[in-house]
């Protein structure tokens, strides 16, 4: 990776992007795009540190800015400690709520602690690092939300009702943040990939699902890193209020 500098003309002289769940495989190269873009990344990992760690080394290797942070996204308290310092001494440009789990299972015998955990991590926690970082952007007047969503949000997916209630309700929550922040040069969008190579996805769940892709291969992190890179530019400034699907043709709009 090949830090490239290419910061916007309209972005902060210092643009700080926090991305959780940036240990995983789409969260690692989002970093990784970011910090080409010349943007300082805040990589966060909420058990492997280890794995944040490397994606940071590598950011730097590689000539950019990064650091590693760890804190549990489930834990209100802890969420707001984490944001509170992250926001202490200067604002944050760009987040990127990219953290996710899923834990299937049929609705009839799905378990309460399956909801609300899946629930948690994927949806109470755009609040929890969102919300924080708000007034910083609007003082700035230039901010870049992006949430990432999945198809199962747009298709649905059986034994995956917490799931893509989830991911549905993150494009309901940027939408109602555009109509209240965009006219202070804040964006807000929502990135919905399909099935993509990283060790989340199952390998008999994607031969099985394969069959429904017209693009007949799964898409790869780098795909959603340069999507989510655009939409944070200065370029991308009057598209807000998106949800934009990067599933090869799954879900067409």
């Amino acid at each position: 990776m090949n830090a490239r500098r290419r910061r916007s003309a309209g972005q902060p002289e210092t643009c700080r992007a926090l991305v959780t769940g940036g240990s995983g495989g789409i969260g690692a190269a989002i970093c990784r795009e970011l910090a080409s873009a010349g943007m300082t990344v805040i990589v966060h990992a909420g058990s492997r540190l280890d794995r944040a760690q490397a994606t940071v080394e590598a950011i730097r290797a590689g000539g950019g800015q990064a650091q590693a942070v760890q804190f549990d996204l489930t834990d209100a308290d802890a969420c707001s400690q984490a944001m509170a310092e992250l926001t202490a001494e200067e604002p944050l440009s760009v987040v990127v709520h990219n953290a996710g789990l899923h834990d299937d299972a049929p609705l009839a015998g799905m378990a309460a602690e399956q909801w609300q955990r899946v629930i948690d991590i994927n949806l109470n926690a755009f609040y929890r690092v969102v919300q924080p970082a708000l007034l910083g952007m609007a003082r700035q007047r230039w901010g870049r939300v992006i949430a990432v969503s999945s198809v199962a949000a747009r298709l649905g997916n059986r034994g995956q009702a917490n799931y893509a209630a989830a991911k549905a309700g993150l494009h309901g929550a940027v939408i109602s943040l555009t109509r209240e922040m965009a006219a202070r040069g804040i964006t807000a969008n929502t990135v919905a990939p399909g099935l993509i190579d990283t060790d989340m996805l199952e390998a008999a769940h994607s031969e099985q699902a394969l069959a429904l892709v017209p693009a007949a291969r799964l898409g790869k992190p780098a795909e959603v890193a340069a999507l989510v890179a655009f939409l944070c530019s200065e370029p991308a400034a009057y598209i807000n209020a998106q949800l934009i699907g990067i599933d090869g043709g799954m879900a067409p709009g």
